[in-house]
């Protein structure tokens, strides 16, 4: 792993951070929040790709776990793993790394769909698979309860989707950062 990757992971790791900034709006059914650090998942993994991405998340999980308030709203610490979005925090790293793989697999061709389509497949279907469950184990919620209280959130993650693959492009075009077919393009 070179410097760049390392200055790469850090950075997104710190851009989650920024996105945490961000209010959350709590969903009172589930009580889960929308936040913009989901989008964060989409980009780490979008514009570093798998590896790179979900190095970048990780990193971001342990300073939470360590007890840096990072996450929306000021939380941290351990006691992230005992509440209603731990299926979600965990699901982070699936997620990076699917998105990741995803634009991999569409570069050095990427363009809008194929980004939004890997960030909805990692960012979205991959965090839901891993979220709903959470919510589930952790509420004592059916299973269905649970997914139909996530409804509320498809609208809006398909918004930061949107913006995540928007913003895929425009980097992968600028600036390529995700190595396709052996060669190295930058970074």
């Amino acid at each position: 792993m070179s410097t760049r990757d390392i200055v790469f992971i850090a950075l997104f790791a710190a851009l989650m951070a920024v996105l945490g900034t961000f209010p959350a709006l709590q969903v009172p059914v589930i009580n889960v929040p929308i936040t913009a650090q989901s989008m964060g998942v989409m980009l780490a993994g979008g514009v570093l790709g798998a590896r790179r991405g979900t190095l970048a998340v990780l990193l971001f999980m342990v300073i939470v776990l360590a007890g840096l308030p990072l996450l929306s709203g000021g939380r941290g610490g351990l006691a992230v793993l005992a509440g209603p979005t731990v299926g979600f925090f965990l699901g982070w790293l699936p997620a990076a790394f699917v998105t990741g793989a995803l634009v991999e697999r569409a570069s050095p061709k990427l363009h809008f769909v194929s980004a939004f389509v890997a960030a909805t497949a990692g960012g979205i279907l991959v965090l839901y698979a891993c979220g709903i469950p959470g919510i589930s184990l952790v509420t004592g919620a059916p299973l269905l309860t649970a997914a139909k209280g996530s409804l509320a959130f498809i609208p809006g993650d398909l918004v930061k989707a949107g913006l995540a693959a928007a913003i895929m492009v425009t980097v992968s075009k600028a600036y390529p950062l995700i190595e396709t077919r052996g060669v190295h393009r930058a970074g």
